[in-house]
């Protein structure tokens, strides 16, 4: 699936070839190198000091950016900068996610010239691809997943001190980065997903640090018949190879993907110039690729399902919590999620829906949250989201209003849209009785953890007959207001 070859190369004709020696200068020749030039003063890219075209930040960290800097003499924002929903879900509802976070986004954004994304618009990152990526361009993001790479655009994920840094006028400072070829080649077999060729890659390069803090290059004629949420699926998940940004060749489906979201303009061809000279090289070869999983407790933790399930006993020895889940050679899962900047995206939900048109998941717990708005509107024009309701996912939890269609959809299918009490996320952190860490503790609030609630105030917000507490709730307190 991926060969490690922990030596230079050079890329002749399309093709790595070993080089006889370093050639730091032909990194120069590749696109990682020409686009930071183009972001350094002076174009000095050895001591590089990056000015980003944009910033985007989520209604978790974007509070303490901005009055960071304001503290430190902010006025107004000098580049674009988004100001976004962290996840369409209510997984970080003990108190560090609330509708005060969002009243302050819409009013800084409002005074410092910022762009404020209502939370039901999109997760953060995919706003970041359907409307602020461009190619050849840079985007510095405060959530450590912020990778464009497959749309040509080098993202890079930092703390908030780096983003107030961008808004006080000051650089990002990089050193000489080293570039990995990840050489694609091959077909992905049926039945294998972006989120399988992620696992595989960390698996390959996470725990040896291949590529830590490097940036990984995308080239090979295997790209070419990868659909674009593929692309994006598997360049979200570089994060946790621990490289430093990702950047990917663009083609037509690139440019294709620019013009369904209106910004043709901002797709120009990108790839690196005949010689280019890399540090290292990743062959990922499609066609070996399998179906994964991963276990506890980074995604480099990972067996394809036939491993697994050959020595599930031994593999989860050492965590007995989940070797009481193995029974007669199957394992019990808890429940099912699609969601997030990786896994939320049409193509996967799509093929979930295809899997489970016709059938049912009984009383399996089964969410499902598209990644942005465009999203969600083109999986209920397909027709798919019906079909999951159809199939068990009928109960949903958000932070913002559902589509006429969505609406539709859950009056034939006795869906429920259910939404927590806003205001206050101290108060709502009080039915939360007890919290078990599951994963990625080093990612603090964004951490996956399983919350046991008692009490938790949800109110259904639309009902299964589609009446909606968004429109009446409304029109009664006009009509209040109104002396009506």
């Amino acid at each position: 699936m991926v060969t490690l070859v922990d030596k230079g190369v050079h890329l002749v004709n399309g093709a790595p070839v070993a080089a006889a020696a370093k050639d730091a200068s032909a990194r120069g020749r590749t696109m990682a190198y020409g686009i930071l030039r183009a972001h350094s003063a002076g174009g000095n890219v050895e001591n590089a000091r990056i000015r980003f075209d944009a910033l985007i930040s989520h209604d978790i960290t974007y509070c303490g950016i901005i009055q960071t800097a304001r503290a430190s003499g902010l006025t107004e924002f000098p580049l674009p900068y988004a100001l976004t929903n962290c996840h369409n879900s209510l997984c970080a509802v003990g108190g560090t996610i609330n509708e005060d976070d969002h009243a302050f986004g819409l009013s800084a954004a409002k005074k410092y010239g910022g762009i404020y994304v209502p939370a039901n618009m999109a997760v953060i990152h995919q706003y970041a691809r359907e409307a602020m990526a461009k190619c050849g361009g840079m985007l510095l993001g405060s959530d450590s997943h912020t990778r464009y790479g497959a749309l040509g655009c080098m993202g890079v994920g930092e703390g908030g001190p780096e983003l107030v840094k961008q808004l006080l006028g000051q650089t990002y400072d990089l050193r000489e980065p080293q570039v990995i070829l990840v050489y694609v080649e091959g077909e992905v077999p049926h039945g294998v997903g972006p989120h399988d060729a992620a696992l595989a890659l960390c698996r390959a390069v996470y725990q040896n640090g291949f590529v830590k803090n490097k940036i990984l290059e995308f080239v090979g004629p295997g790209i070419r018949a990868l659909p674009m949420d593929f692309r994006l699926a598997l360049d979200v998940m570089t994060t946790e190879t621990a490289c430093l940004s990702s950047i990917w060749t663009t083609d037509e489906v690139t440019r294709a993907f620019y013009a369904r979201h209106g910004r043709e303009g901002d797709f120009r061809a990108l790839a690196p110039e005949e010689g280019a000279y890399y540090d290292g090289l990743v062959r990922l070869n499609l066609s070996k690729l399998k179906p994964m999983i991963a276990l506890p407790y980074h995604p480099s933790n990972a067996y394809t399902i036939e491993e697994f399930l050959q020595n599930a006993p031994d593999i989860l020895k050492d965590t007995p919590w989940l070797r009481e889940k193995w029974h007669n050679g199957c394992f019990q899962m808890d429940q099912g999620v699609i969601a997030g900047c990786a896994g939320g995206l049409y193509q996967n939900v799509a093929e979930a829906a295809a899997i489970l048109r016709g059938r049912s998941v009984g009383g399996f717990p089964f969410s499902v949250y598209p990644a942005s708005l465009p999203v969600n509107l083109a999986l209920a024009e397909s027709g798919h989201l019906s079909t999951l309701m159809r199939a068990g996912a009928r109960g949903m939890i958000g932070k913002g209003a559902r589509l006429p269609e969505v609406v539709k959809a859950m009056k034939e299918c006795d869906g429920v849209y259910f939404g927590a009490i806003g205001g206050a996320g101290a108060l709502l952190a009080k039915c939360i009785k007890r919290a078990e860490l599951i994963a990625y503790e080093d990612l603090g609030a964004e951490a996956l953890r399983k919350l046991y609630v008692e009490d938790m105030p949800l109110v259904v917000i639309i009902d299964c007959e589609g009446n909606n507490l968004y429109e009446s709730g409304r029109a009664a307190y006009l009509r209040k207001r109104d002396g009506k």
